[in-house]
């Protein structure tokens, strides 16, 4: 297959990435990003290349115009593929520029402004009779003015995650959980008083445990159509304070009436590219509710190749070969871990415990160790993950409160 895959970030995502492609098609891939991180460090499969400012419009255009002089002489397609809300926003953005010499599958400006502000997202799925948390809106001005009409427990996040991303404050998470009106006075303040200008938003809390979480992952081709849909099965999620909301262990599953569903909600809004959404499962009224969209694939996205969706091929298919075929809604069940395995066993949902010992017993994947591309330094890399998990679990997991 004659293409170069150049991929906008450094992290795990950006891994199974280039791991994805690999495994499909055995191409090299070429990551950019602003700091060298470990998940593609070392590698054989993919060159890291690193620009302090790479993430700003400047220093974005003028990378990638010299990957363009790089490969000029090659004659390929250079296959973009974004790794973070940031790099697609910069793609959207420079659409017009980029076009004339990467190929790429993205929604427009005006799309991407409205999904990804979390408001205006929770106003569409309403339009389009998705299920969503009751939700409420916290701005700086609205601060004090706490009496919200939502009953306690209730969860907490930044509607721009961008600007969120980029702060470093003590206590800070990337998902809230707020039992009484105090704590959630002390959380609004707090984040305000370290510089967060956009607005907070503050949801009704579903019950349940990592059980009744979920990832769905879809692929709107450059035609409009969906060509594939993955969904994951929460078995662990994370315990960091600063990391909860990220997964650690996903289960490929299918579900019809859900795939319908959000594979009418994409076409209609006239959607490209991959779309990532995070569901809980309410068992209040038996429905899968909608937390956000992302405007790629998920952080977690090897999980379906993993379980035997690459992913990556549906992009592939669709910008290189420009083949059109019939969506793929992926039923098939396997398991990719991000944890040590006794982490899972020992952690994993009560519920769960019949999936966590069947599927950890089938075998499981581990995005970094990658059998055509090991070495001692992924090695120690690869370990190191697993211990640490053994050791932070038992520290932060029951400091959690009960969910």
């Amino acid at each position: 297959m004659q293409f170069i895959p150049i991929v906008l970030g450094t992290d795990i995502n950006a891994y199974g990435v280039a791991r994805s492609l690999h495994e499909a098609y055995g191409v090299h891939s070429y990551a950019f990003g602003v700091k060298a991180l470990r998940f593609t460090r070392a590698s054989k499969i993919v060159d890291v290349e690193v620009h302090k400012d790479f993430d700003t419009d400047t220093g974005f255009l003028r990378v990638l115009e010299s990957v363009v002089q790089r490969f000029s002489e090659q004659n390929k397609p250079l296959l973009l593929i974004s790794c973070s809300d940031g790099y697609t926003a910069l793609i959207v953005k420079h659409k017009h520029e980029l076009e004339k010499h990467f190929v790429f599958n993205y929604i427009d400006y005006d799309l991407q402004k409205k999904l990804e502000n979390k408001i205006n997202f929770y106003q569409i799925c309403q339009d389009y009779g998705l299920d969503y948390p009751a939700t409420k809106i916290i701005t700086k001005k609205t601060k004090n003015d706490l009496d919200l009409g939502l009953t306690f427990p209730v969860g907490l996040k930044a509607d721009d995650s961008i600007e969120f991303a980029h702060m470093n404050f003590e206590g800070k998470k990337k998902f809230y959980k707020i039992n009484t009106r105090d704590e959630l006075e002390h959380v609004v303040n707090t984040i305000y008083n370290e510089g967060y200008h956009g607005k907070l938003v503050v949801q009704d809390f579903i019950p349940g445990d990592s059980s009744a979480m979920y990832v769905l992952n879809a692929y709107v081709d450059s035609c409009g159509k969906v060509s594939m849909m993955c969904l994951g099965k929460c078995l662990l999620d994370e315990c960091l304070p600063y990391e909860i909301g990220n997964y650690n262990a996903l289960l490929t599953m299918g579900d019809k009436a859900l795939y319908d569903r959000y594979a009418r909600f994409l076409q209609d809004i006239g959607y490209r590219g991959f779309a990532n959404f995070d569901l809980k499962y309410d068992a209040r009224d038996q429905t899968y509710k909608v937390f956000e969209i992302n405007l790629r694939q998920g952080r977690s996205s090897y999980y379906m190749t993993a379980g035997g969706c690459n992913f990556m091929h549906y992009v592939v298919e669709d910008l290189i070969e420009h083949k059109h075929l019939s969506p793929h809604y992926h039923d098939e069940r396997g398991l990719w871990l991000y944890v040590d395995p006794s982490v899972l066993k020992k952690y994993g949902s009560p519920a769960d415990k019949d999936l966590i010992n069947t599927h950890l017993a089938k075998g499981y994947k581990f995005t970094q160790w990658y059998e055509k591309d090991r070495s001692f330094v992924r090695f120690l890399d690869y370990m190191r993950r697993r211990i640490s998990t053994r050791k932070y679990y038992p520290k932060y997991q029951p400091l959690r409160q009960d969910d």
